[in-house]
């Protein structure tokens, strides 16, 4: 026997499934080994940490665009992360919405900002 629950649409759930919890595991990995790369530059600096180090260490070219990535990755992460939390816990879809929304909009300043702050080093 089947249930003809009528036209009207149900919006539940996230978006469980290998795609979302691939790319979770693949944007943590790549920022763990960011982390650890700049930890070693780090324990491999001699003497006082300052402003001048820090631009040094993000002064290559190549250190420049693995941040970049990694802070793509991070945004990434991050969205797929409030997405599945916006949409398990947020039952009114119009508040769940603008909480995507408000969430996209801040994950897009945030990484516009530290890609401008990465790039004026």
């Amino acid at each position: 026997m089947s249930v003809n629950y009528g036209s009207k649409r149900i919006v539940v759930g996230a978006h469980y499934g290998l795609r979302d919890w691939l790319s979770q595991r693949i944007t943590a990995a790549l920022m763990v080994l960011f982390t650890l790369l700049l930890l070693g530059q780090v324990l491999l600096t001699r003497g006082p940490i300052g402003y001048e180090t820090w631009a040094g260490i993000f002064a290559a070219q190549w250190m420049k665009v693995l941040t970049f990535v990694v802070i793509i990755a991070l945004a990434y992460h991050v969205w797929v992360g409030m997405r599945d939390i916006w949409m398990d816990y947020i039952k009114p879809i119009w508040l769940r919405l603008s909480l995507q929304v408000f969430t996209i909009v801040w994950l897009v300043g945030c990484a516009g900002w530290a890609i401008q702050v990465l790039w004026r080093l």
